[in-house]
Order: C-alpha cells, then structure tokens, then sequence
C-alpha cells in the first residue's frame, strides 16, 4: 500500500492509502505494516497538506476520504470521535453513551487505542472523566501537544 513519510513539528509521520482512501497514520515509534510501498500519491499529498494546516493552527476540520479498518464496535466508536469537535474533548463514559452502551468505557478506550488514523479521527480528544489525560498511542506528551493545537486546557 502506498505509503509516504513526513516530517512535521511534532515529528516525523507516516499515511497510508489505498484506492484512494486514507487507511493508517504511523507515528516514529509505530510498527510498520509489512506490505508497504514509499511513494507519494496526490490523496498523501492532500493528507500532508491538512495535517500541516491543522498543526499550524489554520484547519479545524479535516476533510479526507477514511478507511479505518476494525470490528463495528470500533467503527462506531471512531465515527463518534469525529464528531467532537476542534477545540473540546469528551470522555470515554460520553463515547461509550453515544455508541449506545454506557458501560462500555474501556471497550471504548480499546477501540481508541485501536485507531489506525489518529489525529484524523482525533481520540486525542477523549480524556478521563476527571478531565486528565489517560493514554495515547503516541504518548501522553503528543497528546497533550495536539490538545495545545487545538487551545485545549488540561487540568
């Protein structure tokens, strides 16, 4: 699958594609899949460019073809993080009602765990219900920068 790698502030990035949708984003410490190919593809291209607006502050909204791959539950999850929107976040308990099972807190945290494209479909947004940072897949420290990103206090 075509696969390019970028280099932003928060360090470099990888994005996947295939048939024209965006299937992965890779951070520096990730694994990569192994059927990989480097090369940049105009839908890369266009992935680049909206994430470096977004870093620098000028795009809220990404507007890219998704293809996430996991079980329903999981899409379902990750359909409802895109829908937090720039600038707030909400916690798991809150994920977990709106996919329709309360008591699904930690399945929902998986699914966030799970997500094959952060930042795209932003589960930085989800935090404790407390208000603190839980995990990320990237790391506590880059889930806090994109948090700063978007004007997000943390307590």
């Amino acid at each position: 699958m075509p696969t390019y790698f970028y280099e932003y502030n928060i360090g470099k990035i990888g994005i996947t594609e295939k048939e024209g949708k965006i299937t992965n984003l890779y951070f520096i410490n990730d694994k990569l899949s192994q059927d990989l190919q480097l090369y940049e593809t105009p839908i890369l291209k266009e992935a680049a460019q909206q994430l470096e607006m977004y870093f620098c502050g000028n795009l809220k909204e990404f507007s890219l073809p998704l293809d996430p791959h996991g079980t329903i539950f999981m899409k379902q999850v990750w359909e409802n993080l895109c829908k937090i929107p720039y600038g707030k976040t909400a916690s798991y308990k809150e994920i977990a009602v709106k996919v329709g099972n309360p008591n699904a807190a930690r399945a929902v945290g998986l699914a966030n765990n799970r997500n094959p494209i952060p930042i795209f479909i932003p589960c930085h947004r989800v935090i404790g219900a407390n208000g603190s940072l839980t995990g990320y897949r990237g790391g506590i420290e880059l889930k806090k920068r994109l948090l700063e990103v978007e004007n997000i206090k943390i307590i």
